[in-house]
């Protein structure tokens, strides 16, 4: 069975997660290299551990959260279904089992919100780790006079934490945002579809999904 630090050290993943940052910077994306990947397979893996799934469901998990975005290396548009099919073929080629195989790129092919679903617990993980990463350290501009809305808002943020509590039986995306620096207003006008999926990954994983941003439930 195939491991996280396995597909790490492969040299494709590596290669292909470079130059598909390298591409978006180019365009003028917020950070979507180690530091997303890493923080996104560690949430996704937590979130089913805490939740009590057994260590293949949450190494998979973490598997998935670590190449969800390795398509950004073809292109931004539909990146989900295509780093659906290039994971497909690194697994592979790596001898991975097919279930898991399918488990793996299921998920990576639903994690946008144009078009995807929770379709398992491992999908479902894997949206609420990748939608709950806004932080001002994925902004790239260093030019704050030049912010766009999604600099603004990402910058804004100070402190992000998705918790899961299992005695209200919610998943809580917990945020600080500076107030001086962008409105919450802005957050929703960016983000709401986000936030939506991600209702609908938790209610998957029978659980509610809450945001609360400066210590208020706004949903």
């Amino acid at each position: 069975m195939i491991t996280l630090e396995d597909v790490k050290k492969n040299k494709e993943v590596d290669t292909y997660i470079r130059k598909g940052d390298e591409y978006l910077s180019a365009m003028g994306f917020t950070e979507h290299s180690y530091r997303h990947l890493d923080l996104v397979s560690n949430i996704s893996g937590n979130v089913l551990k805490h939740l009590g799934y057994n260590e293949r469901d949450v190494e998979l998990a973490s598997i998935a959260g670590y190449l969800h975005d390795i398509g950004n290396v073809v292109g931004r548009h539909d990146h989900g279904t295509a780093g659906a099919v290039i994971a497909f073929n690194i697994l592979s080629k790596m001898g991975a089992d097919p279930e898991e195989i399918a488990a793996i790129v299921s998920a990576i092919g639903n994690h946008e919100e144009e078009y995807g679903h929770p379709v398992s617990s491992i999908s479902a993980a894997l949206i609420l780790g990748d939608k709950s990463d806004v932080h001002r350290s994925r902004v790239r501009n260093t030019e704050i006079a030049t912010f766009d809305i999604h600099d603004r808002v990402n910058y804004a943020v100070q402190h992000s934490f998705l918790r899961v509590d299992e005695e209200q039986k919610a998943i809580i995306l917990e945020l600080e945002i500076d107030p001086e620096i962008s409105g919450i207003m802005e957050y929703f006008e960016i983000f709401l579809v986000r936030m939506v999926m991600c209702r609908r990954a938790a209610a998957f994983l029978g659980r509610n999904f809450w945001l609360m941003v400066n210590g208020a439930k706004l949903l």
